[in-house]
Parts: structure tokens; C-alpha cells; sequence
């Protein structure tokens, strides 16, 4: 069998207590790791979802709209709010721009046809 152990009681006693502290440590970390896992899982399930729909608002007096997006678009600038889907759709086809990354006007099925600014500029 393996036979590679020291053959004095000092160095196996020594061994064991470094092994010992080892596992002490291995156990520590997978602790931790179970423990921190377990509060992401949480998080995860606790959290609220986020809105369907956001218009990014500018910057003037007012801050006016600028942008329809989906919830979930990275594209979204740091001046927001949520919105409807009865607001998103009604803003779109008042001709406010839709983002071109999340495309909320194909999202939410609206003919490019249907929105004014978008109908005379592509005649």
C-alpha cells in the first residue's frame, strides 16, 4: 500500500494536526461560500421585478421625454421612470423615438406607419 508516511510518531502527529488545520480551513470557506450562496438565492427570490416599460426623460425644465425602452434595455439613461404599456404604446404613437436597441415599438406591435414623425420621414 502507500508507504510514503514518515515512519516516526513526531512527523505523522505533525502531519495530522497541519491536515487537521487544513481541513479546518477547507470547511470554513465552504461555509462561507454556502452561506453567501444562500443570500443571493434569497435576494433572487425577494426581489421585486422591475417595470415593463420606462421613458428616459431629458434634461431641460421639465426634463421632457426623450425615449420609450423596454425594463430590462442596458440602453437606459440615468433620468427615468416606469411607465404603462397603455403609456408606452400612447407615447410611441405620438411619435416620441423608440429605442433602437430594445425596440419597444416591435415589442409592443406598433406599425411604423402609425407614428407621425416616423411616417414623414420615411416618404
Amino acid at each position: 500500500m502507500f508507504d510514503d508516511l514518515p515512519p516516526d510518531l513526531a512527523r505523522l502527529l505533525t502531519l495530522r494536526t497541519w491536515h487537521a488545520m487544513w481541513l479546518q480551513r477547507i470547511d470554513a470557506k465552504i461555509a462561507a461560500v454556502r452561506e453567501r450562496e444562500a443570500e443571493q438565492e434569497h435576494g433572487r427570490q425577494t426581489r421585486l421585478p422591475g417595470p415593463e416599460w420606462v421613458i428616459e426623460l431629458g434634461m431641460g425644465a421639465g426634463h421632457p421625454p426623450v425615449e420609450v425602452h423596454a425594463g430590462h434595455c442596458y440602453a437606459i439613461g440615468k433620468r427615468h421612470k416606469p411607465i404603462s404599456r397603455d403609456e408606452a404604446r400612447r407615447l410611441l404613437d405620438a411619435g416620441l423615438r423608440a429605442c433602437g436597441h430594445c425596440t419597444p415599438d416591435t415589442a409592443l406591435d406598433i406599425p411604423l406607419y402609425s407614428r407621425p414623425a416616423l411616417a414623414t420621414a420615411t416618404r
